[in-house]
């Protein structure tokens, strides 16, 4: 296990989800909250240029695929 990802059991808290890839953004908010209630959780597109400043109850999420297709109306 790596150390971004400490599991609840040995006391430290998850900072970290990497079984979420590849599920949806809802999907993914409701197991981050239910393991972070405190988040603040952002959704941004892969690539995105982000601050890198710390703050412990974010949590960003990156998302790079289009559900639908585009269409002007």
């Amino acid at each position: 296990m790596s150390s971004t990802a400490a599991a609840p059991e040995s006391g430290g808290a998850k900072t970290s989800w990497p079984e979420l890839v590849g599920l949806n953004v809802e999907e993914a908010k409701k197991v981050i909250l239910k393991d972070k209630p405190d988040a603040d959780i952002v959704v941004l597109p892969v690539g995105s240029p982000v601050t890198r400043d710390y703050r412990p109850n974010r949590v960003r999420i990156f998302v790079d695929i289009v559900a639908e297709a585009p269409h002007v109306g």
